[in-house]
This record gives structure tokens, sequence and C-alpha cells, in this order.
């Protein structure tokens, strides 16, 4: 893979907003051309700067008066971008691959050639799971969506990627007007919503019917190697045990469900507030719980965390807001004067999910104090993410701390804090800034990569994903967003091969890097809500 001194949004800009450029080097004259290679712009970029988290000094060319539809390329010498759209609406086909991956992470069911083309499959992980430590107790395990590049589900990483997606089609259900096509699909239920509820219903799985506490997660004992199909990982499934984290999770997106489905399906609404109710009754009979730890004879990932007051939180905020019941209000009172971060949107740190859940009430259902404190706290959040934007020479809000893990993921995480800022004040600042976030995902960063398979003129290729591993098809699953650089350099192919990068790039597009090139249903969740956007 070549990486070019001039990098762009490799699908495109759209037309009234501004658009970017970005150049290594020492920047000059550049030109704006068109498929005929005819010039349609010239400017001047912006002094070059030192960006430290690239490594590079980079400057900026400005073509947004350029707003004809068409094809471009940028050019500076003999230098040139990808090819990019100008045009009203230039992310419709990427919104589409980045639901349509949901899909492809479905267990449970043939993925037939009608829906999954050459990436079909035959269907897998069909059997009962073992409670762990109680060997002679099955559970019904059904369906649900792999979680990553392995073949474990987790609750609290099904809540976040749930919760993301019944947020898009909340804030812009013209975003999803159209069918994927599903094998559910009926033109009558947004298709989002048929598969969200694949996950639902594997979700309730999960929940113990007397106790209401959730399982944790259900995985094998270990991971399957990285060629293997999903129907060919014949190992034992169990459940490990119930946690805090995964109860107050599934409460949350239970409640948000109940009354995103009421309109579709009133007794499947009325079944997801019953579970949610359920597990919440859990969390109030078990109000100190350690936190999860991995059994010793589990090595799958072990989603550990080690507080859960947020995931209570999240709970009662989509319980108010579905039910308006003043008890779960005064909790939400009471809890709210605690300590802990109440903006971020990840599997972990799910407190910004209980803040919107509360934000988005109807404001004569709230408490104005506290609705007030709420507001300007995440609005505190997202002004933050845009200095830092302003410092960054790829005009993100990454630290230098925060190319972690699953970096990308924290990319589109501050894209919805930003967007979320944009609804709930109407300033367009907060719009642009999220879409600065988008233009890196997909290619303006200093890899020259987009970061999603299948979209782009250079999109990763080789993710750590068993189904794009050990099929006989040569291009991925398209629609994947890859984890993205880790400073970290968490597994044997990074260390070897990108020790002294900076951190924006250590990142490695190979099959054995699961630590800067894996996928997950969390990385593409927050994706499609902020593509959801410019498609609504």
């Amino acid at each position: 893979m070549k990486s070019r001194t001039i990098t762009v949004n490799q699908i495109g800009y759209p037309t009234t907003s501004k658009k970017i450029a970005m150049f290594t080097g020492q920047g000059g004259t550049f030109e704006v051309i068109n498929e005929a290679s005819e010039v349609v712009f010239r400017g001047v970029t912006s002094n070059p700067v030192k960006d430290e988290v690239s490594g590079v000094m980079v400057c900026s060319g400005d073509f947004s008066a350029l707003t004809t539809t068409g094809k471009y390329r940028v050019r500076q010498d003999e230098a040139v971008s990808p090819m990019f759209l100008i045009t009203e609406k230039p992310y419709q086909h990427l919104h589409h691959g980045l639901l349509k991956a949901f899909y492809y992470f479905r267990c449970g069911m043939e993925l037939e050639e009608e829906f999954a083309g050459p990436w079909k499959h035959k269907a897998c992980h069909t059997t009962e799971g073992i409670v762990h430590g109680q060997p002679d107790r099955r559970l019904g395990s059904f369906g649900g969506w792999h979680d990553a590049g392995d073949y474990g589900k987790y609750t609290v990483a099904a809540a976040k990627a749930v919760a993301d997606l019944l947020l898009a089609y909340d804030l812009y259900p013209n975003a999803f007007a159209g069918p994927v096509p599903l094998p559910e699909t009926d033109n009558l239920t947004p298709d989002v919503l048929h598969e969200c509820r694949y996950e639902l219903e594997w979700l309730f799985t999960m929940q113990e019917t007397d106790s209401g506490g959730v399982f944790h997660k259900l995985t094998t004992l270990h991971f399957p190697g990285l060629d293997v199909m999903p129907e060919e990982d014949l190992a034992d499934l169990y459940f490990s045990p119930i946690s805090a984290t995964a109860t107050g999770s599934y409460a949350a997106i239970m409640a948000m469900a109940s009354r995103v489905y009421q309109p579709f399906d009133a007794s499947f609404a009325a079944r997801c507030l019953k579970a949610a109710i359920h597990a919440e009754e859990w969390l109030e009979k078990h109000p100190e719980v350690e936190s999860f730890k991995n059994p010793v004879d589990i090595t799958t990932g072990e989603y550990g965390d080690s507080k859960d007051i947020d995931e209570r939180y999240w709970a009662f905020c989509e319980l108010y807001r579905t039910t308006g019941d003043d008890k779960y209000h005064h909790k939400i009172q009471k809890l709210s004067r605690q300590p802990f971060d109440k903006c971020q949107l990840g599997w972990a740190d799910v407190g910004g999910y209980g803040t919107l859940a509360y934000l988005l009430n109807d404001e004569t259902n709230v408490d104005r104090a506290l609705y007030t404190e709420l507001k300007t706290l995440f609005l505190d959040e997202a002004n933050q993410l845009i200095s830092r934007s302003k410092e960054d020479g790829y005009l993100i809000s990454l630290t230098e701390d925060e190319y972690i893990w699953g970096s990308n993921m924290l990319v589109m995480n501050h894209g919805m804090i930003l967007l979320f800022g944009y609804h709930l004040t109407g300033d367009k600042k907060y719009e642009a800034c999220a879409l600065d976030h988008l233009h890196y995902l997909m290619g303006r960063n200093v890899l020259d990569i987009s970061y999603v398979t299948g979209y782009g003129e250079q999109p990763v290729m080789h993710p750590h994903h068993r189904p794009s591993v050990a099929d006989d098809v040569v291009d991925p699953v398209p629609g994947l967003v890859a984890g993205g650089p880790d400073r970290g350099l968490h597994d044997e192919y990074v260390k070897e091969h990108l020790q002294g990068k900076a951190p924006a790039q250590c990142f490695a597009d190979h099959e054995d890097s699961y630590s800067t090139n894996e996928v997950t249903i969390y990385w593409n969740s927050p994706a499609v809500f902020v593509v959801s956007h410019w498609v609504r």
C-alpha cells in the first residue's frame, strides 16, 4: 500500500461543506482537477506545522469554493490525491455498507448468497451454552452478532452497538428509509430495527429467568484459530457469570428498545420493558457487586470494568425516559450527584448514554437544574473536542494518549458527541468538527488509508476478522471499521514492525495485528450514527 503526500476523504465532500485536503511536506500552490484532468480550482496551502502525533510536517489546502458536482483529485506538482466526489449526499453507499456489516456479523443462521454475496457461510453456533461452574446446566444461546474478529458475544459490547444504532434511528429516521435489504425486510419496519432486533432477541437469552441478572458473555473457553470459519468453530459455548455492568447495560438497552419499537410491535416493546425492569430489580437487590473477571479457564475477551455506577445511571435514565415513572427520576437525581464521567459513549464508560437519554426527554419532564447541569457538562465536553481538533494537524480531537486499542471508536464517539452538541444547540461549529472526524476515518489521515473495508480508493484489505481470513474471497467482508492506530503496540506483529512510529502511524493492515486491525460491532455502530447525519 502506497502512502501519498496529499490525503482527502476518499469518498468525498458534501457540496456546501468545508473541503480541505492535507499535504505532508512544505506545501505551496495546489490544484483540483476533474476526471478529464482539467484544472477547476487553484489554491495555496497553509504554512506547514510539525504535527507530533502523526510525526510529519503537515499543511492544509482549502477548496471549499468548489461546489460543482463531480469527481476530482487534488494535485501538487507530481503528487496526486485519491479521487473523491463532491455532491449533495456523498455518503449514502458508505452508510449502507456500515449498516449492512451487522448482517455479516450475524451468528446462528446461514448467510445466504442472495444477501451475503460471496461472503456467504453456513449456520454456526447453534448449540446450547453451558453455564460456567454448572456443567449440567445448559441454556439456549441462539442468534445475535459475533462481537468482533472472533465469534464471542458480549452483553456490554452489544448494548453499546445497539444503542448507537437506535440513537441514529431516533435522530435520523430518514437515513434508514430504504431497504438494506435483509431476510426480514418487509417495507413496514425499518431494516435497522430488524437488524437490531436480531441482536436483542439473543440478548433475551442472556438474562437469567429467575433472578433478572444478566450473564456477562457467551464464548468458547478460548479463541479459535484465525483461519476458522464460523460454522467450523465447534467448541462448547459457556455463559460467563452474571455481572452488574452487563445487567445495567442490558436494562438500559431494553428500556430504550421498548420505546423505539413501540410503534412497530407493541408486544415486543412490552417484552423489552419487562426484561429491563427485571434487570433493574436485580441491580436494586445487588447494590455492591465485584467487577467482572474472566474465570481462570476462559481466555476470551474479558470486557472488565471496575465500576458499575455509570451502567446503573444509564439504566435509570432510559427507564425514566420510557416509562415516566418518578421512582427512576429520583434514582437519577440521587446518582447524578456522585462523581463519574457522564459524557462518554464507550462500552465501559457509558455515562454519556444516560445523559443523552435525560437530555432527550421532553423538557417539561425533567428537573430543570439537573437538565441544565447535564447539558452544560455535555456541551463543555463537545467544546473541548473542538479546541483539541483545532490544534491537531489532521483536525481531529484525539490526544496522544488516546491513540489506543480501538482509537477509531474514540474518533467516531467524539463525532457522536459533537453531533449531539449540534442537536442541542443548532451551532454548526459542532457539525463541521464532526465531519472532520469522518474525513479522518475515510482517508484524510497520515497513512492515507480508508479505515473501512471496501470503501475508498485505498481501504483496509487484511482485517483481523476470521471470516475474511478463512473464506476464499480475495476482498474482505465490506463495511467493517478497523480499530486504528494503537501507540501501545499490543500485538506481536506491530511490536516487530512499528517500533518508533508516531502514535497516528501505529497501524498495520495485516491480519495478525489484532490490536490495530481487528473489527467490532461497536466500532461500526458510532460510524453508522455519524454518517447518518449526512444521509438524513
